[in-house]
């Protein structure tokens, strides 16, 4: 064999050779990075496994509430199966609170990995309806615990199914006497829908079941004359015991006025406070 072909028989060989190493290197970094990519895929998996399993550990109680407590969220939800995250059903719990006196909405969601969030809307209370029940701002009835109320409501009374009317008619008329400075204190419907308020200065207006806002008016406009005369009297008379007791205003053209003593007013006055007082420690209704 001559040198030449000794040389072309080396170089075959070492380029087997390489081919060989090259391969071999290629199958183990191939076999590396498949067993890489199990290892990850069971680790993801059994990982996932496990957050699905997770319980919620966090509850986070929101919103406008100025009656309802977080502890009454709480033990509302008490029922509810908080073991597993993926699971817990936000309509269940959304009814749960629903039933609480005082809430008005509700919205709950879940939050990854394990908090829920509860955002809950009081009642907004305008006034006590018939002695036993409450009227919120759209006319509705319900029944709560009066005595986390911390400020004076006015009363309602009338017949079932009349709150929306009592509470537009409230509304309406209250804006009228707020500018001579004075408020309902009481508003009495009959069943035959006549009309009867009793104002905060104690002094009791007979509407009848018509032309309420006329009659207020006139109202608004003679009593600062009543007042007058009233004023002049207890100089001239020395009569300085008489007050204003009611104005009947169910008249086309005029008016009637009652008259009562300083004892009365001040019984008045005392009937007043005590109902105040009343709504902030009423027994809890059922």
């Amino acid at each position: 064999m001559t040198k030449k072909q000794q040389d072309n028989s080396k170089k075959t060989a070492q380029l087997g050779q390489d081919s060989t190493l090259s391969f071999g290197l290629g199958l183990v970094f191939f076999i590396v990075v498949l067993f890489s990519l199990i290892t990850v895929s069971y680790w993801l998996t059994q990982h996932f496994i496990g957050q699905e399993s997770a319980p919620v550990t966090s509850i986070v109680v929101s919103g406008e509430m100025p009656y309802s407590k977080r502890s009454d969220i709480i033990n509302a939800i008490d029922q509810v199966d908080m073991g597993n995250f993926f699971q817990v059903d936000v309509n269940e719990v959304q009814s749960y609170v629903l039933t609480l006196p005082w809430v008005y909405s509700v919205a709950v969601r879940k939050q990854w990995p394990n908090e829920l969030k509860i955002y809950v809307v009081d009642q907004n209370p305008i006034a006590l309806w018939n002695g036993d029940f409450l009227i919120n701002q759209l006319g509705q009835v319900f029944q709560a615990d009066i005595e986390r109320i911390n400020h004076y409501l006015p009363n309602f009374f009338g017949p079932e199914g009349s709150e929306l009317l009592a509470l537009e008619n409230y509304r309406d008329l209250n804006a009228l006497l707020d500018y001579k400075a004075l408020k309902i204190d009481e508003l009495v419907l009959s069943e035959r829908f006549s009309w009867q308020l009793t104002l905060d200065d104690g002094v009791t207006l007979n509407l009848g079941r018509e032309e309420r806002v006329e009659r207020i008016q006139r109202f608004m406009d003679v009593y600062p004359i009543i007042k007058a005369q009233l004023k002049a009297k207890k100089i001239t008379e020395k009569q300085q015991n008489q007050a204003v007791d009611y104005i009947d205003l169910r008249y086309d053209t005029g008016l009637a006025v009652g008259w009562k003593t300083v004892d009365s007013i001040t019984q008045h006055k005392t009937q007043i406070k005590l109902q105040k007082n009343n709504n902030k420690n009423h027994p809890k209704l059922t």
